[in-house]
C-alpha cells in the first residue's frame, strides 16, 4: 500500500478490483483543510480515462508490472495481435485499449507489453516513428511571414502538419506523444 500523495505519472495501482495507470497528477493544499490529490487515470482493462480525487491520507495498493519486448503482427478489425519475442506467445488487445497508438503502428514494430499477473494490459510504443508520406499537396511559398505548413497523410492514415518542402514518397519522423512532425529522414 502506498499513500495517494506518492502517486506520480506512469504509476500503476489497484482500487476496487480495477487496475489504473496515472496519466497526470496534481497536488492541491488548502490553508486550513488537508491536501487533495487529483489524478487523471486510465483503466488498463477497459481503456476508459477519467479523473479520481484522493484526500491526503488515503492509500492505494501499488502493483508491479512485468515488461516484455514484443512485435506488432496484424489486426483483424477488432483485435490487434502482438508476438512476445522471448516466448513467442501472441497476446491480442481489443481495439479500444490500443486506440491511441493505432495511427503509429506498422508491421513488425517493436513495442513493450506490460502485464499484471500474466495478463497483458498495456502497450508502450517508441517515442518516435518513421512513416512514409503517401499523400501531400504541393507546397507553394506564397505570402507567408512565418514557417508555413501543410497537411500530409502518412502510410498509416495519420494526417500530420509538415513544412512545405515535404513531398509524396518522403519518410518523416513523428513524435508519438504529440503526433507532431519532427524531421524529414
Amino acid at each position: 500500500m502506498i499513500e495517494a500523495n506518492a502517486l506520480r505519472k506512469g504509476a500503476t495501482f489497484t482500487q476496487d478490483n480495477d487496475l489504473f495507470k496515472v496519466l497526470d497528477y496534481t497536488h492541491n493544499k488548502t490553508a486550513r483543510g488537508g491536501a487533495t490529490i487529483r489524478v487523471k487515470v486510465q483503466n488498463l482493462r477497459s481503456g476508459a480515462i477519467f479523473e479520481k480525487t484522493f484526500n491526503g491520507g488515503e492509500r492505494v495498493e501499488d502493483v508491479r508490472l512485468d515488461h516484455n519486448q514484443a512485435q506488432y503482427l496484424y489486426n483483424d478489425g477488432n483485435l490487434y495481435y502482438f508476438m512476445d519475442t522471448q516466448t513467442y506467445e501472441q497476446p491480442a488487445f481489443p481495439k479500444d485499449v490500443v486506440e491511441h497508438i493505432i495511427p503509429y503502428l506498422t508491421e513488425n514494430m517493436e513495442v513493450k507489453i506490460s502485464s499484471y499477473q500474466s495478463e497483458p494490459i498495456d502497450i508502450e510504443i517508441p517515442l518516435t516513428v518513421e512513416l512514409e508520406v503517401v499523400e501531400a499537396e504541393p507546397g507553394f511559398a506564397g505570402d507567408t511571414a512565418q514557417g508555413a505548413t501543410k497537411p500530409v497523410t502518412v502510410s498509416t492514415g495519420l494526417v500530420v502538419q509538415t513544412p512545405l518542402f515535404v513531398n509524396i514518397g518522403d519518410t518523416i519522423r513523428i513524435d508519438t506523444r504529440t503526433g507532431e512532425y519532427i524531421t524529414r529522414v
